[in-house]
Protein backbone atom coordinates (compact mmCIF):
# COMPACT_ATOMS: atom_id res chain seq x y z
CA UNK A 1 0.00 0.00 0.00
CA UNK A 2 2.82 2.40 0.87
CA UNK A 3 4.45 1.88 -2.54
CA UNK A 4 1.10 2.51 -4.23
CA UNK A 5 0.63 5.81 -2.38
CA UNK A 6 4.15 6.94 -3.31
CA UNK A 7 3.59 6.00 -6.98
CA UNK A 8 0.34 8.00 -7.10
CA UNK A 9 2.03 11.03 -5.55
CA UNK A 10 4.96 11.04 -7.97
CA UNK A 11 2.58 10.56 -10.92
CA UNK A 12 0.62 13.63 -9.87
CA UNK A 13 3.82 15.63 -9.39
CA UNK A 14 4.97 14.64 -12.89
CA UNK A 15 1.68 15.65 -14.48
CA UNK A 16 1.66 18.99 -12.66
CA UNK A 17 5.27 19.80 -13.56
CA UNK A 18 4.13 21.30 -16.87
CA UNK A 19 2.95 24.34 -14.93
CA UNK A 20 5.39 27.24 -14.59
CA UNK A 21 4.18 27.74 -11.02
CA UNK A 22 5.04 24.23 -9.90
CA UNK A 23 7.48 23.70 -7.04
CA UNK A 24 8.81 20.96 -4.79
CA UNK A 25 9.21 21.05 -1.00
CA UNK A 26 11.29 18.60 1.02
CA UNK A 27 11.84 18.62 4.76
CA UNK A 28 12.00 16.95 8.14
CA UNK A 29 9.59 17.19 11.07
CA UNK A 30 9.51 16.56 14.79
CA UNK A 31 6.17 15.36 16.16
CA UNK A 32 4.63 14.79 19.58
CA UNK A 33 1.10 13.80 20.49
CA UNK A 34 -1.34 12.11 22.81
CA UNK A 35 -3.56 9.24 21.70
CA UNK A 36 -6.57 7.38 23.09
CA UNK A 37 -7.60 3.81 22.25
CA UNK A 38 -10.53 1.65 23.29
CA UNK A 39 -11.25 -2.00 22.64
CA UNK A 40 -12.66 -5.24 23.94
CA UNK A 41 -11.99 -8.96 24.08
CA UNK A 42 -14.61 -11.63 23.35
CA UNK A 43 -14.79 -15.39 23.61
CA UNK A 44 -17.37 -16.33 21.03
CA UNK A 45 -20.18 -13.84 21.56
CA UNK A 46 -19.39 -13.25 25.24
CA UNK A 47 -17.52 -10.02 26.04
CA UNK A 48 -14.73 -10.72 28.55
CA UNK A 49 -13.65 -7.13 29.03
CA UNK A 50 -13.61 -3.56 27.76
CA UNK A 51 -10.71 -1.20 28.22
CA UNK A 52 -9.50 2.27 27.26
CA UNK A 53 -5.94 3.56 27.32
CA UNK A 54 -4.16 6.87 26.82
CA UNK A 55 -0.57 7.28 25.73
CA UNK A 56 1.98 9.86 24.63
CA UNK A 57 4.43 9.53 21.76
CA UNK A 58 7.15 11.51 19.98
CA UNK A 59 8.56 10.73 16.54
CA UNK A 60 10.40 12.14 13.55
CA UNK A 61 9.26 12.13 9.92
CA UNK A 62 10.32 13.23 6.45
CA UNK A 63 8.09 14.75 3.80
CA UNK A 64 7.93 15.56 0.09
CA UNK A 65 5.42 17.99 -1.41
CA UNK A 66 4.43 19.37 -4.76
CA UNK A 67 3.10 22.94 -4.86
CA UNK A 68 0.97 24.65 -7.49
CA UNK A 69 0.57 28.43 -7.80
CA UNK A 70 1.92 28.83 -4.25
CA UNK A 71 -1.56 27.85 -2.99
CA UNK A 72 -2.09 24.12 -3.34
CA UNK A 73 -0.04 21.37 -1.70
CA UNK A 74 0.07 17.64 -2.41
CA UNK A 75 2.43 15.66 -0.22
CA UNK A 76 3.51 12.49 1.52
CA UNK A 77 4.85 12.23 5.06
CA UNK A 78 6.70 9.08 6.20
CA UNK A 79 7.90 7.97 9.65
CA UNK A 80 11.01 5.78 9.19
CA UNK A 81 11.25 4.51 12.79
CA UNK A 82 8.72 2.31 14.61
CA UNK A 83 6.57 3.72 17.40
CA UNK A 84 6.57 1.31 20.35
CA UNK A 85 3.74 0.99 22.85
CA UNK A 86 4.25 0.17 26.50
CA UNK A 87 3.96 -3.48 27.55
CA UNK A 88 0.65 -4.40 29.18
CA UNK A 89 0.77 -7.31 31.64
CA UNK A 90 -2.07 -9.26 33.25
CA UNK A 91 -2.65 -12.53 35.06
CA UNK A 92 -5.67 -14.75 34.46
CA UNK A 93 -6.55 -17.77 36.60
CA UNK A 94 -7.61 -20.84 34.62
CA UNK A 95 -9.61 -23.46 36.56
CA UNK A 96 -9.82 -27.11 35.48
CA UNK A 97 -11.95 -29.81 37.11
CA UNK A 98 -10.90 -33.42 37.47
CA UNK A 99 -13.21 -36.45 37.27
CA UNK A 100 -13.21 -36.76 41.07
CA UNK A 101 -14.51 -33.20 41.39
CA UNK A 102 -11.28 -31.55 42.52
CA UNK A 103 -10.39 -28.23 40.96
CA UNK A 104 -6.95 -27.04 39.89
CA UNK A 105 -6.17 -23.38 39.38
CA UNK A 106 -3.37 -22.28 37.08
CA UNK A 107 -2.13 -18.69 36.77
CA UNK A 108 -1.68 -17.63 33.15
CA UNK A 109 0.58 -14.62 32.65
CA UNK A 110 -0.04 -12.44 29.59
CA UNK A 111 2.17 -9.74 28.08
CA UNK A 112 1.16 -7.63 25.07
CA UNK A 113 3.17 -4.93 23.26
CA UNK A 114 2.59 -3.28 19.87
CA UNK A 115 4.91 -1.68 17.32
CA UNK A 116 3.50 0.83 14.81
CA UNK A 117 5.64 0.73 11.66
CA UNK A 118 5.74 2.57 8.31
CA UNK A 119 3.32 5.30 9.40
CA UNK A 120 2.52 7.04 6.09
CA UNK A 121 0.28 10.03 5.37
CA UNK A 122 -0.76 11.27 1.93
CA UNK A 123 -2.35 14.70 2.10
CA UNK A 124 -3.58 17.74 0.21
CA UNK A 125 -3.32 21.29 1.56
CA UNK A 126 -4.41 24.81 0.74
CA UNK A 127 -2.70 28.08 1.69
CA UNK A 128 -5.42 30.40 3.03
CA UNK A 129 -3.02 33.30 2.91
CA UNK A 130 0.76 33.77 2.80
CA UNK A 131 1.24 31.99 6.15
CA UNK A 132 -1.87 30.09 7.25
CA UNK A 133 -2.78 26.73 5.69
CA UNK A 134 -5.13 23.77 6.17
CA UNK A 135 -4.62 20.16 5.11
CA UNK A 136 -6.41 16.80 5.06
CA UNK A 137 -5.30 13.32 4.12
CA UNK A 138 -5.34 9.57 4.58
CA UNK A 139 -3.14 7.65 7.02
CA UNK A 140 -1.93 4.06 7.07
CA UNK A 141 0.21 2.16 9.58
CA UNK A 142 1.36 -1.44 10.04
CA UNK A 143 0.65 -2.83 13.53
CA UNK A 144 3.09 -5.51 14.70
CA UNK A 145 1.77 -7.58 17.62
CA UNK A 146 4.33 -8.78 20.16
CA UNK A 147 2.56 -10.92 22.73
CA UNK A 148 3.39 -13.68 25.20
CA UNK A 149 0.14 -15.31 26.29
CA UNK A 150 -0.10 -18.00 28.93
CA UNK A 151 -2.50 -20.01 26.78
CA UNK A 152 -0.03 -20.16 23.89
CA UNK A 153 -2.37 -18.22 21.60
CA UNK A 154 -1.16 -15.44 19.30
CA UNK A 155 -2.58 -12.67 17.11
CA UNK A 156 -1.50 -11.84 13.55
CA UNK A 157 -0.12 -8.46 12.49
CA UNK A 158 -2.56 -6.07 10.80
CA UNK A 159 -2.93 -2.64 9.16
CA UNK A 160 -4.89 0.39 10.32
CA UNK A 161 -6.27 3.03 7.96
CA UNK A 162 -7.51 6.44 8.96
CA UNK A 163 -7.84 10.11 8.16
CA UNK A 164 -6.18 13.31 9.35
CA UNK A 165 -6.97 17.02 9.44
CA UNK A 166 -4.54 19.80 10.24
CA UNK A 167 -3.93 23.52 10.39
CA UNK A 168 -0.59 25.25 10.43
CA UNK A 169 1.57 28.35 10.12
CA UNK A 170 4.17 28.55 7.32
CA UNK A 171 7.05 31.07 7.20
CA UNK A 172 9.45 31.07 4.26
CA UNK A 173 12.69 32.97 3.61
CA UNK A 174 13.98 34.41 0.34
CA UNK A 175 16.46 31.51 -0.02
CA UNK A 176 13.61 28.96 -0.10
CA UNK A 177 14.10 27.65 3.44
CA UNK A 178 10.84 27.50 5.39
CA UNK A 179 9.63 26.80 8.92
CA UNK A 180 6.25 25.42 10.00
CA UNK A 181 4.24 24.90 13.16
CA UNK A 182 1.28 22.57 12.76
CA UNK A 183 -1.50 20.87 14.72
CA UNK A 184 -3.19 17.66 13.56
CA UNK A 185 -6.08 15.39 14.48
CA UNK A 186 -5.81 11.72 13.42
CA UNK A 187 -8.56 9.11 13.56
CA UNK A 188 -8.04 5.43 12.69
CA UNK A 189 -10.72 2.96 11.69
CA UNK A 190 -11.42 -0.02 13.96
CA UNK A 191 -10.09 -3.54 13.45
CA UNK A 192 -10.85 -7.02 14.83
CA UNK A 193 -8.48 -9.99 15.01
CA UNK A 194 -9.10 -13.58 16.10
CA UNK A 195 -6.48 -15.58 17.97
CA UNK A 196 -4.69 -18.61 16.61
CA UNK A 197 -3.74 -21.57 18.77
CA UNK A 198 -5.59 -22.80 21.85
CA UNK A 199 -7.74 -19.64 22.16
CA UNK A 200 -8.93 -19.56 18.54
CA UNK A 201 -12.42 -18.44 19.63
CA UNK A 202 -10.98 -15.30 21.24
CA UNK A 203 -11.33 -12.01 19.34
CA UNK A 204 -9.74 -8.67 20.19
CA UNK A 205 -11.33 -5.55 18.68
CA UNK A 206 -9.85 -2.06 18.48
CA UNK A 207 -12.99 0.09 18.49
CA UNK A 208 -11.27 3.47 18.25
CA UNK A 209 -7.80 4.98 18.04
CA UNK A 210 -7.40 8.74 17.65
CA UNK A 211 -5.21 11.54 18.83
CA UNK A 212 -3.95 15.10 18.67
CA UNK A 213 -0.38 15.95 17.69
CA UNK A 214 1.85 18.95 17.19
CA UNK A 215 4.52 19.22 14.50
CA UNK A 216 7.52 21.45 13.89
CA UNK A 217 9.01 21.26 10.40
CA UNK A 218 12.03 22.64 8.58
CA UNK A 219 12.17 22.41 4.80
CA UNK A 220 13.45 23.76 1.51
CA UNK A 221 11.60 24.81 -1.64
CA UNK A 222 13.10 24.01 -5.05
Amino acid sequence: MKKTLITILFSLLYVSSASADFGVNVGVSGNAGIFAASGNEKTGSVTKGNDSEYGEAAWGSIFLEGTLNDRFLLGIDYVPAALESETAESTRVNTTHAVDGTATETALNNKVQLDFEDLTTVYAGFMINENLYVKAGIVRVDVITNETLGTGASYANFDLDGSMFGVGYHKSNDNGVFFRIEGNYVNFDGESKSASGTDADNTITIKSLDGLSGKISLGKTF
